[in-house]
């Protein structure tokens, strides 16, 4: 959001809003605004959340190196006891052909059943796996960096913005008494019967001050929206005020540097570039995840089963024979896993290839991109830095100007119209003058933001 004062006549004559009284009053430098809505932005949190998600999920995968696949099934429910009318003894059971279940003797049954399956070998699927996730992180790292400096050149905007308005509250009495005392010499000479003044003078400077309090009206309710803006960005209170410490509006200090710094600098540091950098890892090893299937897979696996019932129930020790009802086993050995379907093995792999390829091309794109906006940023600052020279040379021009204009006027040698005019320029221009300023800070803030380095931005 930015907030820019209207470039008519008079605009600068606008006064600030007043603090909204309140319990606590919040006082905040550039530096300290940036800090703590950094801190509290809840679009850095939810940032931060993805990157909290995509660290669990490379737990995940690392986890998933061992006990691959392991899971329990758990079964319960009632069992029959035995109808033995020839009453054969327990071991010989199974050889009685009368040997019945005794369904109207029931009794509690559970059956437990455990398996694991463990890949010993599987063509770096298992390990490519793991290294995708873990470039993941990489990829939500790098987006949690360029929202904390997106956040922190929105708050130096509305900061500044702020700071604006409060310093064109210093141009509210000037004004008044320029066209006060405008209107105070016309009205004398008008009584005056003098014949270089007329009505159409008198009408001029009454309009000024209805074009002033329009203004006033205009860009207040515009401070009061930046300083909510500015509010609501640090997460502060309802009931809370507040202040800058920044009681003018001041050129931020930079020594320019050059521009193949700047763009070094944003080659080494942009979150664009790293997430990159993780995106192209990621696929890289997704490429060899897919062709892991081309490749039999070594596996170890375990099977282990138990079951048993509170029912009259003997075990059987004959191999042959069993009862399911009451019996446990413990299997083992090694296997082989092989995906038939080359065909759509190979469609997998191409799929990430081309994913690859297109994260390859993104880095190109971004790379190029990344010095394009370094170096708009840095011409901008030098453009900005001609365009506030310019301005404070106008305004030095203006006020001469005034004050040539007041001089004249004393001395019963001036024209009120010039001295309106002389009035107006001083005025616009010192409201202009305050919006270079402005101009020149933000593109100062967009420099550092562009070469990816947060920590100049906090040190002003």
């Amino acid at each position: 959001m930015r907030f820019r004062i209207v470039p008519l006549l008079l605009a600068a004559l606008i006064a600030g809003p007043g603090l909204v009284s309140g319990q606590d009053t919040v006082r905040v430098g550039l530096s300290d605004a940036i800090q703590r809505a950094v801190l509290t932005s809840p679009d850095i949190d939810m940032q931060r959340a993805r990157v909290d998600f995509a660290e669990a999920r490379s737990d995940q995968a690392r986890r998933s190196r061992f006990l691959t696949d392991l899971q329990a099934t758990s079964a319960h429910s009632l069992a029959p006891g035995l109808d033995n009318p020839n009453g054969t003894a327990s071991d010989r059971l199974y050889l009685d052909p009368d040997l019945r279940n005794d369904w109207g003797d029931l009794a509690p049954f559970s059956r437990v059943d455990v398996d694991l399956l463990q890949p010993l070998w599987t063509w770096g699927q298992l390990s490519r796996t793991i290294d995708a996730a873990a470039a993941g992180v990489g990829l939500e790292e790098g987006g949690l960096a360029a929202r904390q400096m997106e956040v922190a050149v929105r708050t130096g905007r509305l900061y500044y913005t702020v700071v604006l308005l409060d310093a064109m509250n210093s141009l509210t009495d000037e004004a008044d008494e320029a066209v006060s005392r405008a209107r105070r010499e016309v009205e004398k000479l008008l009584n005056e019967g003098s014949p270089d003044v007329g009505d159409a003078d008198l009408f001029q400077v009454q309009i000024t001050e209805q074009e002033i309090r329009r203004r006033v009206v205009e860009v207040r309710e515009q401070a009061r929206t930046a300083r909510s803006a500015l509010r609501r960005q640090l997460m502060l209170g309802e009931g809370a005020s507040l202040t800058v410490e920044d009681r003018f509006l001041e050129p931020l200090m930079l020594s320019l540097d050059s521009l193949d710094t700047y763009q070094n600098l944003a080659l080494e540091n942009r979150a664009e570039l790293t997430q990159v950098s993780a995106g192209i890892a990621a696929r890289e090893a997704l490429v060899d995840v897919a062709r892991s299937d081309f490749y039999p897979k070594l596996i170890w696996g375990v099977h282990g089963h138990y079951s048993g019932t509170t029912a009259e129930r003997f075990r059987q020790r004959n191999p042959y024979v069993g009862d399911g009802f009451l019996s446990r086993s413990l299997e083992t050995g090694l296997g082989m896993q092989l995906e038939l379907n080359f065909g759509q093995t190979r469609a997998k792999v191409e799929q990430a290839r081309a994913n690859l390829d297109e994260a390859q091309f993104q880095g190109v794109a971004a790379r190029e991109l990344i010095l394009l906006e370094v170096e708009e940023a840095f011409r901008k600052v030098r453009i900005r830095q001609a365009a506030l020279a310019a301005a404070e040379e106008s305004f030095r021009i203006a006020r001469e100007w005034l004050q040539t204009e007041y001089v004249n006027f004393d001395l019963d040698l001036g024209d009120t119209d010039d001295l309106i005019k002389a009035v107006q320029a001083k005025l616009q221009l010192h409201a202009a003058r305050h919006e270079a300023v402005f101009d020149l800070n933000m593109a100062i803030l967009e420099l550092h933001a562009s070469t990816g380095l947060l920590e100049p931005l906090l040190a002003y």
